[in-house]
């Protein structure tokens, strides 16, 4: 991580190893790195630590900021510069940067679980059939699970509450037709031979 090592004599060999995000520097015993020493203001400087790099911020102090000599109110840090705070000397000994990204891991889905009827559950409210499925994570789940957003033109998007890629509704499978049995053919023949036909009726009147 970066650092800054006094020079000065009485306070030399101490090392101010900064922080990610903003380091308060100043005579305050209360700052992030106290300098205690007269020519230091209670709230000298400020030093920025980011991705970006170190960035040192004066904080209105009333003896100055300074950089290899020169006088500066906000400037980038490079390793190997002379800081110079009223009279106290430091050097810029590093400013490597270390920011760590946590690793996310997303909620693995359940498997779907079925219903009665063989109907897929939503994964959020056990007894009720899920109406969309996510085309990304694959996630199923009901009308009241399901994000709607609704575009130009009264069109409304289905999203999934997981991921927010776009959802499709879930084909429900129309029954399959029995097929008819032997007797199923007989009974028809029977019905035709000897049913009710009433243009036969006419005619015999």
């Amino acid at each position: 991580m970066a650092r800054l090592l006094i020079k000065t004599t009485g306070l030399e060999n101490r090392t101010l190893e900064l922080r990610l995000g903003v380091n308060r520097v100043g005579r305050d015993p209360n700052s992030d790195f106290p300098i205690i020493h007269p020519t230091v203001s209670a709230d000298h400087c400020e030093i920025v630590v980011s991705a970006e790099g170190i960035r040192l911020r004066d904080c209105g102090s009333t003896n100055g900021t300074f950089i290899n000599g020169d006088q500066v109110k906000e400037a980038w840090l490079v390793r190997g510069q002379e800081v110079r705070l009223g009279d106290v000397e430091l050097f810029v000994e590093s400013t490597e940067v270390n920011v760590v990204i946590p690793q996310y891991e997303r909620e693995r889905l359940k498997p779907p679980t079925l219903l009665e009827g063989g109907k897929v559950a939503c994964n959020r409210h056990a007894q009720t059939p899920a109406t969309y499925k996510c085309t990304h994570c694959h996630d199923v789940m009901c009308n009241q699970c399901v994000k709607i957003m609704r575009i130009k033109g009264g069109q409304a998007l289905f999203l999934c509450p997981l991921c927010s890629h776009k959802c499709e509704p879930i084909q429900i499978a129309a029954p399959e037709k029995r097929k008819r049995g032997i007797l199923g053919f007989l009974t028809d023949t029977v019905r035709l031979k000897f049913g009710h036909h009433p243009t036969r009726e006419k005619s015999d009147k």
